[in-house]
């Protein structure tokens, strides 16, 4: 017996690194996972046995609405939400434009406002749910060269406990992790720099595994998560201060 038999759960973002790992754990406790991602063909790769792998763009409203009613029509019901889709720059704020300003917010803010108003929905109708929402330790401490990255991490940790707090007698409790950095594919898209930087802020001196993130999130993500709601859990390797 898993900690997540028979929920259903949804994880975006999820067709590689963390995600892959969140959505790989869910199942292995039991749940039933929908994958949910802007690369359609590698979230129906991803996708566990008995579940589904869906092309969603989380910054478009009407595609992540479709998302919420096929899981729901196709699977009879959504208890769990996971939202890890982001993207994350690197870029001095001398250069970031309002156009990247905007992408940013409209993916990591905006595309979690939209999943957790659709999502919630099924969810408080049922009288349970389950949201985790993956933030960052970026969105507490604000990194250099990320200023949009860490603000929209801070907003989405302010989301997390205003919701938290509407929903808190309905049966869904809303939380948020504050991972320090991971070691996934995104490493391949930095300089050098910047991770060497990261790694100096980490008291373990190691990056994160994302089997430890995605453990932490399948616990919040079942029922023995019962009184904790609007909270942030930091997973940083000692490097959160507050």
């Amino acid at each position: 017996m898993g900690k997540l038999d028979d929920r259903v759960a949804i994880v975006t973002g999820a067709a590689q690194g963390i995600g892959k790992a969140v959505a790989d754990k869910l199942a292995a406790e039991g749940a039933t996972v929908v994958v949910a991602d802007l690369n359609g063909e590698g979230a129906e790769r991803a996708a566990p046995a008995g579940g589904a792998g869906l092309r969603v763009d989380v910054s478009r409203e009407d595609e992540v609405e479709r998302m919420v009613d096929e899981t729901t029509s196709r699977f009879g019901k959504l208890d769990v939400l996971v939202n890890v889709a982001a993207i994350v720059p690197f870029t001095p704020w001398d250069e970031v434009d309002f156009a990247e300003w905007r992408r940013i917010m409209s993916v990591n803010l905006d595309g979690v406002f939209l999943t957790c108003h659709y999502a919630q929905r099924p969810m408080r109708d049922a009288g349970y749910g389950r949201i985790v929402n993956i933030a960052s330790i970026a969105g507490k401490d604000g990194n250099p060269n990320a200023s949009h990255y860490s603000a929209s991490k801070a907003g989405l940790i302010g989301l997390t406990k205003s919701l938290a707090k509407e929903l808190a007698t309905k049966g869904v409790l809303v939380n948020c992790i504050t991972p320090a950095a991971a070691k996934t594919e995104m490493f391949d898209q930095m300089k050098q720099e910047h991770i060497d930087y990261m790694l100096s802020k980490i008291p373990m001196n190691r990056f994160l595994e994302v089997e430890e993130l995605a453990a932490m999130i399948a616990w919040l993500a079942s029922e023995d998560c019962s009184f904790s709601t609007g909270a942030v859990f930091d997973i940083s390797g000692g490097r959160a201060v507050y």
